[in-house]
């Protein structure tokens, strides 16, 4: 009987751990890189400065990232915000860093980038803005979802 007990323990001990290893695998994201982000995305929704933007607001915008530049259009597809970026994918989330090209050439931006299946959400921190810590916003910060659009 003691062999038994003993034996069922050993099995649920060993079938306890699978389960926690398989979890730690599922669980755990790959890390994001500039191949995997690069695409063309519509952006959802948006926060500013810890507000809500209006959904009408970002109805037509759409962004485009290459593995090493984001690109953001209008409604009529004209160019309102161009950057260079470098990610930090060693840490989860990943951190990236920002480099404007236009509208104001030479600005940086560092903030927090996250990708599940084809949503990337994206917050940064304005000009004089606190580097966020988390997917909230607050004053001089900015954060987009963005959802692929194509392949």
């Amino acid at each position: 009987m003691k062999k038994l007990v003993l034996t069922l323990g050993l099995m649920v001990a060993v079938m306890l751990a699978a389960q926690a290893q398989s979890g730690e695998k599922k669980g755990s994201d790959k890390a994001l890189t500039p191949k995997a982000l690069a695409g063309a995305y519509k952006i959802v929704s948006g926060e500013h400065f810890g507000k809500a933007i209006a959904e009408k607001e970002l109805e037509t915008d759409q962004t485009s990232f290459t593995e090493d530049a984001v690109t953001v259009f209008d409604k009529n597809t004209k160019k309102v915000y161009a950057a260079t970026y470098k990610l930090d994918s060693g840490k989860s989330p990943a951190r990236i860093h920002m480099t404007s090209i236009e509208p104001k050439k030479g600005e940086t931006a560092d903030g927090l980038i996250k990708m599940e299946g084809d949503t990337v959400t994206l917050i940064y921190a304005l000009p004089g803005g606190e580097v966020p810590t988390e997917f909230k916003t607050k004053g001089k910060q900015q954060m987009f979802t963005m959802k692929r659009v194509g392949k």
